[in-house]
């Protein structure tokens, strides 16, 4: 039997799941932007590392929080029914997203590097940068054939 979920995000920090989870999506859309529409302004970079300093840090106070709360329960996370329950708590949920948020960032990211020191155009990258903020491995992956065709 799993221990019942631990408090929600609320009872820790004053703010309701759903409040930080737009706060998360909201710092992650600049930077995207930035990655759109100013790929090789040398601002870009720096800026768009903010975002993911901040997911870091919020991704590991999310995470101590909730284990410090849950503990780690390694069965009931290596099946779907029990990640399917564990995600039911707010904590685990917000955390997950912003595992998401991060790494679609830093997948973005590395696309207008390699973009660039491989002089694949901007226009063509776009599209990929769109699918990878959306369906993060899509768009990877259409990069990777799109980079690939461009050699």
């Amino acid at each position: 039997k799993l221990p019942s979920p631990p408090p929600t995000v609320d009872d820790v920090m004053g703010y309701q799941a759903a409040d930080l989870f737009v706060l998360f999506s909201n710092v992650a859309l600049p930077a995207w932007l930035l990655l759109f529409f100013l790929p090789n302004w040398p601002m870009t970079r720096v800026l768009t590392s903010i975002p993911l300093v901040i997911f870091a840090a919020a991704y590991t106070v999310l995470m101590a929080f909730f284990l410090s709360k849950a503990g780690v329960d390694v069965d009931a996370l290596s099946t779907l029914s029990g990640l399917s329950r564990a995600f039911q708590n707010d904590v685990l949920l917000l955390a997950g997203w912003v595992h998401y948020l991060a790494f679609d960032l830093f997948v973005g990211r590395w696309m207008v590097e390699d973009a660039r020191s491989h002089q694949v155009p901007q226009l063509v990258t776009m599209p990929c940068l769109f699918l990878t903020l959306m369906v993060g491995p899509v768009g990877w992956l259409l990069y990777r054939v799109v980079r690939f065709m461009s050699v």
